[in-house]
């Protein structure tokens, strides 16, 4: 499988290069394997870490360019570590062996081929928790079927409405079509969420969506599609964490945190449109201030 990244078509952009020579496309990534952390994470959705956290991987390397990307350093500047297809399943293993609630693959899009060689070796020596794609949501309709019998949990954001915002802060075109695709494929597969007695998550998507400041509109049209698109028992999970890093500090829309007043409005709409399951992440008390990690509260 592999070998197809002679012609690497994995995601929209369809950039057609040979990373098996170690040309570049859109999303820097050439044929090796990098990832820049394996570890423990207790900040996602409560039904995702749980008390014994979420056994994450984070690869280096994005298939966008968001100027405010709060980890620039891993997407954009290449900060990560090489290792080999048969080294990410030791690693799964190892996370499962912690106690860790699922695998979780943050921005795995670029290295799907070998994730799967590595989920196979995996699952042949035991591996049996939940895997987690936690993706950025612009990705292909045919890149997610290929996934189909790998994974459990969808967690992907939808991030832009509008084709100009997405073409400003993130440098793509059509991601809300395309986003909105791909998302429909990741339900056709997992279908509704599904919970074990202690309320972690073994099956199901969570839609996420970053709110951002000066983009409240934004996101109310995120919303409402979902309310009108997708099934009645899927999951969202808004979040209200944003602040001004990379390059959001020189764009006068973006280079501050969210008011008090944007997030009450958001949180208004929110309830208005009575989605029926789903998390939406605290404000601090006062304007200025954030909570330091996920606080979630059911919708």
């Amino acid at each position: 499988m592999v070998e197809n990244l002679s012609k690497c078509t994995l995601c929209p952009h369809n950039c057609g290069v040979n990373r098996l020579k170690g040309n570049k496309g859109r999303c820097n990534s050439e044929n090796r394997l990098l990832i820049a952390l394996a570890s423990l994470h207790y900040f996602e959705e409560p039904c995702i870490s749980g008390k014994n956290g979420s056994g994450t991987v984070f690869f280096t390397n994005c298939n966008l360019e968001c100027k405010y990307c709060q980890n620039y350093e891993i997407s954009q500047y290449q900060k990560g570590k090489e290792i080999t297809v048969e080294h990410l399943a030791e690693i799964f293993l190892k996370q499962q062996q912690r106690g860790a609630n699922n695998i979780n693959l943050v921005t795995p899009t670029s290295y799907v081929y070998q994730i799967i060689e590595a989920l196979d070796i995996a699952k042949k020596n035991g591996l049996n928790i939940p895997i987690v794609y936690n993706t950025n949501g612009y990705e292909k309709k045919e890149t997610i079927e290929l996934l189909n019998g790998y994974i459990d949990i969808y967690l992907p954001d939808l991030k832009y409405y509008s084709n100009y915002t997405a073409k400003k802060y993130s440098g793509i075109d059509n991601y809300f079509e395309i986003a909105t695709s791909a998302i429909k494929e990741m339900y056709k597969q997992v279908g509704g969420a599904v919970f074990n007695k202690d309320g972690i998550i073994q099956k199901g998507v969570i839609i996420r969506h970053l709110v951002l400041p000066n983009h409240i509109l934004n996101t109310k049209h995120i919303l409402k599609w979902i309310k009108e698109n997708m099934p009645e028992d899927i999951y969202v999970s808004v979040m209200a964490q944003y602040f001004p890093t990379y390059k959001a500090k020189e764009d006068e829309l973006i280079n501050r945190k969210l008011n008090k007043k944007e997030y009450k409005q958001i949180e208004q709409y929110l309830y208005s449109l009575n989605l029926k399951n789903g998390y939406i992440q605290e404000l601090g008390e006062h304007e200025e201030e954030y909570v330091p990690e996920f606080d979630f509260r059911g919708i």
